[in-house]
C-alpha cells in the first residue's frame, strides 16, 4: 500500500509503503481510482488554521495525529469487506463520504456528522485518499455514482458537496435578485455550475484571478475583479444597488469585507472558505442593514446523494479537472498553494 503522508506538520509529503490493511467488522477497503486535491489539504499539511491576530487552531490539539494520509475527495472500487459489512459488493465503484463523525454522540445520531466534536474525517483525522487504498468504516458512507466519470465524481465529495450545502442555505430568490459567488476555485466553480439548477437569481462571479474569471465569463456569467480599487462600486452598479446574497468561497478578511460591502439591506452573507484571518466589521451595520452572516461547512451524506443525483440528471456541468499520477501529490500541493491550479487536480494511482 503506497501513500503520501504528512510526517511532520508544515513539511513536504513523504511517500510511505505499508501492508495493505484487511477490513474488520463493518469496514470496507477501497482501491482508490481517483482522489481530488482541495485547499483544505494545504491547511491540514501546515497543521493549523489561521484565526487572525497571530492565533492558530492547531490540528494536533484537535485530535489529528501523525503520520496522516491527506485527501478527502475519494472514489474507489470495493476490494474487501469486513464480516459485518452488508449492502455493498466486491468490485462496486463508490464515492467515499469523508465527513464522518464519531458515530456515537447525539450530534452524529440526530443532527449532522460534520458538526461532531471528535470527528473521524477521512484525510483530516484518519487516513484518506492520497494513497492506493483507503478504509471506510461502514458501507453506508459509500455512494454510487453510475454514469459519472470517476475523476469528476470524486470532486463531489467536497467541492460539489460544499457548494451544494451552501446553496441550500439561500433564502428564496427572485429572478431580479443577484447572487455573488466570491472565489472561482474548485468549490466556487462547482457552485457556478450548480446554481442555475437551484436558484432563479442572477449570478455574478468575483475573483482576483483573470483565468478563473474567464471560466465564469465563458459560462455567460458577468465577473468582477474583487481586488480592484473600485470593485465594490462596480458590483453595486452591476447588481442594481446590491446583492441579495454573497457566498465567500475563500474565507479571507478581504473577501468577506467585499462580500458584506456589496450586500443590499436585508442581505445574506455565507462564509464557506477556510483561508483564515479575523473579521472586522462595524456592528451597527448589522442591525441597521438587517444583515445575516452565516457559516456553511461541507455537507451531509444525504446532500452528497443529492449532488450525485443532479450530476446523473445532467444538471451540473463538469468543472475543469487536471489528472495527475499519485506520485505528483507533493508537486500538486505546491501548484495549488502558488495559485497555478484552475478547477481541481485529481490524483490517480497506477493500476
Amino acid at each position: 500500500m503506497r501513500s503520501y503522508q504528512v510526517i511532520e506538520w508544515g513539511q513536504p509529503l513523504q511517500r510511505r509503503e505499508r501492508p495493505t490493511p484487511s477490513p474488520t467488522g463493518t469496514e470496507v477497503l477501497l482501491r482508490i481510482t481517483a482522489a481530488g486535491i482541495c485547499h483544505t489539504d494545504l491547511h491540514i499539511k501546515d497543521g493549523y488554521f489561521d484565526l487572525g491576530d497571530g492565533k492558530r487552531a492547531e490540528l494536533g490539539k484537535l485530535g489529528a495525529q501523525l503520520p496522516l494520509t491527506l485527501g478527502h475527495e475519494i472514489v474507489g472500487v470495493v476490494e474487501a469487506v469486513g464480516p459485518d459489512a452488508t449492502g455493498v459488493e466486491i468490485g462496486a465503484e463508490r464515492i467515499a463520504f469523508p465527513w464522518i463523525g464519531c458515530r456515537h454522540c447525539g450530534i452524529c445520531k440526530h443532527e449532522r456528522e460534520q458538526w461532531c466534536a471528535t470527528p473521524k474525517f477521512l484525510g483530516a483525522r484518519i487516513d484518506g485518499g492520497f494513497s492506493d487504498h483507503v478504509m471506510v468504516p461502514e458501507p453506508r458512507y459509500l455512494v454510487p455514482f453510475d454514469g459519472i466519470p470517476a475523476p469528476l465524481a470524486c470532486t463531489y465529495a467536497c467541492a460539489g458537496l460544499t457548494a451544494y450545502s451552501a446553496l441550500q442555505k439561500l433564502p428564496e430568490l427572485r429572478p431580479e435578485d443577484s447572487l455573488v459567488l466570491i472565489g472561482a476555485g474548485g468549490v466556487g466553480q462547482s457552485a457556478l455550475q450548480m446554481a442555475p439548477a437551484l436558484t432563479k437569481a442572477r449570478l455574478v462571479v468575483a475573483d482576483i484571478d483573470p483565468a478563473k474569471r474567464a471560466l465564469a465569463a465563458a459560462a455567460g456569467v458577468p465577473t468582477i475583479d474583487n481586488g480592484a480599487p473600485d470593485a465594490v462600486a462596480e458590483t453595486l452598479a452591476l447588481t442594481g444597488g446590491g446583492a441579495r446574497v454573497t457566498i465567500d468561497f475563500v474565507g479571507a478578511p478581504p473577501t468577506t469585507q467585499f462580500g458584506l460591502g456589496v450586500l443590499r439591506k436585508g442581505g445574506h452573507h455565507i462564509v464557506v472558505g477556510l483561508y483564515g484571518g479575523l473579521l472586522s466589521y462595524p456592528l451597527p451595520f448589522l442591525p441597521s442593514k438587517s444583515l445575516t452572516i452565516q457559516g456553511s461547512y461541507v455537507g451531509t451524506l444525504e446532500e452528497l446523494h443529492a449532488v450525485v443525483a443532479l450530476g446523473q440528471a445532467g444538471r451540473i456541468a463538469p468543472i475543469p479537472v487536471d489528472l495527475r499520477p499519485l506520485d505528483q501529490a507533493p508537486a500538486a500541493l505546491d501548484d495549488l498553494r502558488a495559485g497555478r491550479v484552475t478547477g481541481r487536480v485529481v490524483l490517480q494511482p497506477a493500476a
